[in-house]
């Protein structure tokens, strides 16, 4: 079922790049990788029922700021919250959709999905340059059990502005030092290591294709492309695996606050089952645009009354009922009828 859900996922991301469907209403977005799986499965269900096709481009969260902060498009998509202060400053309204995780995976011959562990350490340790083989002492020592060649590791990064990279090195700021000191945080950041590719999908197409290689993507790229995740330790000290439980658990304590128009980092959450990497994804509407933020408004609307089984089936978090009505309250707040 995945399988055949996720071919048609390819197919229809043809159709939103290049917008060869028309109809009576079509909703601009741009920006988040992360969240494109799910956008596109919402799209699909969403014009048949209300004739409205959504054009998504799947550019980065980077990209997803920069064209609402344009009014190019109808929304932007960003996985990187904005603070109040940065909303304010830009005349934005945000909001989350579903929440996620971002996972490291790995393609070492020999090694197949969920045998390799790591902690904050090591993986820090790789992005950093510090870990150049596979078979350092450091990564042998949590994966005794494991046959570790010694090869270069090749390290796989984003190269345009990304959400998934600002949820990735946040989570690396928060967990080591060093990390922190040098690199930092940011939807783009500069690479002490490695080499960069466009776009989640172009992060999971490199790590399939480069024997040896590391890099980091949303679950459902994982899935769809039966790549090789890893286990994380967690700020609980144990071994977690990338699962919708997982990042369900490390969200279990949020708070998304409208008085914080939901500026919510979840990573490095409490908890032994909890994803260290999880993060939700964010729409971002300009006060400017009131006919487009009603359209848009809508269409989520509709996807939060309707799309949880889509966002379960692709391993995203539905938002609980209470933070949804929160964000309608939001919504109306703002002066949006939809």
């Amino acid at each position: 079922m995945m399988k055949r859900f996720m071919a048609l996922l390819l197919v229809l991301g043809s159709v939103f790049a290049f917008g060869l469907a028309q109809a009576a209403q079509t909703l601009n977005g741009a920006g988040s990788t992360f969240a494109y799986p799910i956008y596109s499965a919402w799209a699909y269900d969403y014009s048949k029922v209300a004739g409205v096709n959504l054009n998504y481009q799947s550019i980065g969260s980077g990209g997803g700021i920069q064209q609402i902060t344009n009014k190019t498009v109808d929304f932007g998509a960003s996985d990187a919250p904005l603070t109040p202060a940065e909303l304010r400053q830009k005349h934005f309204l945000q909001f989350p959709t579903v929440i996620g995780g971002v996972v490291p995976v790995v393609n070492i011959p020999g090694v197949r999905a969920g045998q390799m562990k790591m902690d904050s350490n090591v993986l820090a340790g790789i992005y950093l340059g510090n870990i150049k083989y596979w078979d350092d002492p450091r990564i042998k020592a949590l994966n005794p059990g494991l046959r570790l060649p010694h090869h270069v590791i090749t390290v796989i990064h984003r190269s345009e502005g990304s959400g998934t990279t600002a949820i990735f090195t946040t989570y690396l700021s928060a967990v080591s030092p060093e990390w922190k000191a040098r690199v930092g945080s940011g939807v783009a950041v500069k690479w002490p290591a490695g080499d960069g590719a466009k776009g989640s999908e172009g992060v999971a197409n490199y790590v399939k294709r480069f024997p040896y290689s590391i890099g980091y993507v949303e679950f459902a790229y994982i899935l769809q492309e039966h790549m090789a995740d890893v286990l994380m330790k967690n700020k609980a000290g144990a071994y977690a695996s990338p699962t919708i439980q997982a990042f369900k658990d490390a969200a279990a304590k949020a708070d998304f606050s409208p008085a914080k128009d939901f500026y919510l980092w979840l990573v490095n959450a409490p908890g032994k089952t909890s994803w260290p990497i999880a993060g939700a994804t964010f729409i971002l509407l300009s006060k400017d645009l009131p006919a487009s933020n009603a359209k848009v408004c809508k269409f989520f609307d509709w996807a939060y009354k309707n799309g949880d089984a889509s966002a379960i089936r692709l391993a995203y978090v539905p938002l609980p009922t209470v933070l949804k009505n929160k964000i309608r309250a939001y919504w109306k707040k703002a002066g949006i009828r939809y």
